[in-house]
């Protein structure tokens, strides 16, 4: 034992006497009588290393809750029987209700985090999810169009798969189901797939040079929600279409440059939520799980493109100085705030759950440095699991938010645990941190969560790096 640690357990040992003494003898305690260094703070959330068993249980927690709300069925609208002979479907036809749908953007970014998370615990009851509910809509599908075909109307979820309108519709599910082809799943959605992307490539609006727009809420409005919402299925496609590989690469890495181009807003760090051609000023107002889909976006994007890809590094350095920009408008609490530069407003959980996952995945693929920024994600991961009530809800979610130039209605937004945005992200935050504990060695020392290169195997309270 050397010095410094002879040093310490001694200060812990009076730390813990001063204090029985000073209470024996009815004394306060003080500099005098306690080393006050020591002192355990109040945090309100949570604090310290967090274990890959305490985050697999808040994981498993959140996928029971899904398990039993996301059935895989088809009813009769009028009477709630069970259709198990599809040949019956018609126009009165429809996925049998729970509480989230199956093909929404948000439950596309649930089937890419129950990838992930399969891929960190070795859990298959995390694949088994995902790939049960792209059997069963593959497997409906073909029916319901000729439902269509034949009567002019169908269930609106299935509509929504067969017939998307906008990027909303088809570009996380998309991505997803091709993650799972890419791994080798051999499920029967190439069909969907295709569907899927010839929307996203020949049918969705753009601007002139080419970037996703949409006509609301004015003519020619960029979204930056739509970074996510097309970008990375185009870029997961020039792997699964090989025919092609360069040329949906370039799109993704072009899509990236030209919404940075309008969107980013350097001396901040941040990206602005909306951008409409012809306005004189692009007021600023820095949405949080908007951000959330931006840095997404760039993480999906460059672990597709290969190294030294042009635009590959112009990516790379976007996502760093993003990185920047959100660790300094954290919250004491880890938390990040539906306005990320507005600390009155609320804490919002599904922007904090994808900058966790965003933070960790580039610290694990060595984008980012792990020891400035692994006690970021863990302080965030102990609000993440902080919002994951008892039956597996995730709490704090804002509600669908369209675009808007005035504080008062990103303020007001309603959270509601039913906000389906906020399911995917807790999941993939989990998945992430799981993989940063096994490459990492987190350790507390003078109470403050430090990220070491190296194991430290002293359990004294405060240390030297070994």
């Amino acid at each position: 034992m050397n010095a410094f640690t002879r040093n310490t357990a001694l200060l812990a040992c009076l730390f813990l006497g001063g204090i029985a003494s000073a209470q024996e003898n009815g004394q306060p305690v003080n500099d005098s009588n306690t080393p006050l260094h020591l002192l355990k703070p109040a945090y309100r959330v949570g604090y310290g290393v967090v274990s890959a068993d305490d985050i697999k249980q808040d994981m498993d927690r959140v996928l029971r809750y899904l398990q039993g709300n996301t059935p895989t069925h088809v009813t009769d609208s009028r009477t709630g029987e069970r259709i198990t002979d599809y040949a019956r479907i018609d126009r009165h036809a429809q996925l049998e209700r729970g509480a989230f749908r199956l093909a929404s953007y948000e439950w596309g970014v649930t089937y890419s985090a129950m990838q992930a998370a399969y891929e960190a615990t070795g859990d298959k009851a995390y694949q088994d999810y995902v790939y049960e509910r792209f059997r069963f809509l593959a497997e409906v599908a073909p029916y319901f169009r000729k439902a269509y075909e034949k009567e002019g109307d169908i269930d609106p979820q299935m509509r929504q798969i067969l017939m998307p309108k906008a990027l909303d519709d088809a570009g996380a599910v998309c991505a997803a189901m091709l993650k799972a082809q890419l791994k080798g799943a051999k499920l029967p959605v190439d069909d969907l797939i295709d569907n899927y992307f010839d929307f996203i490539i020949n049918k969705e609006y753009r601007l002139d040079d080419g970037t996703f727009a949409r006509n609301r809420p004015y003519h020619n409005s960029v979204w930056l929600d739509d970074m996510f919402m097309g970008i990375p299925a185009v870029a997961l496609m020039g792997s699964y279409d090989e025919s092609k590989r360069q040329t949906y690469y370039d799109e993704a890495v072009k899509q990236i440059r030209q919404f940075a181009d309008r969107m980013f807003v350097s001396e901040k760090g941040l990206f602005r939520h909306g951008w409409v051609e012809g306005m004189t000023d692009h007021p600023a107002f820095h949405w949080g799980r908007a951000n959330g889909w931006a840095i997404l976006t760039m993480c999906e994007v460059l672990d597709v493109l290969p190294e030294n890809y042009e635009g590959r590094e112009d990516i790379l350095n976007l996502l760093r100085a993003h990185v920047r920009g959100l660790v300094a408008c954290q919250s004491k609490d880890g938390f990040w705030h539906q306005l990320l530069d507005r600390n009155d407003s609320y804490l919002e959980t599904s922007a904090t759950a994808l900058y966790v996952y965003c933070m960790a995945h580039a610290i694990n693929k060595g984008w980012i440095d792990a020891m400035a920024y692994g006690p970021v994600v863990q302080l965030g991961w102990h609000a993440v699991s902080s919002a994951i009530n008892e039956k597996g809800e995730v709490e704090g979610v804002c509600v669908g938010t369209g675009m808007g130039f005035d504080p008062a209605f990103y303020y007001y937004r309603p959270v509601n645990v039913y906000a389906a945005h906020g399911y995917g992200p807790v999941i993939w935050a989990g998945a992430e941190m799981i993989c940063l504990l096994k490459q990492q060695h987190p350790r507390s020392n003078d109470s403050a969560v430090l990220f070491y290169r190296t194991p430290q195997q002293t359990e004294e309270p405060i240390f030297n790096e070994e």
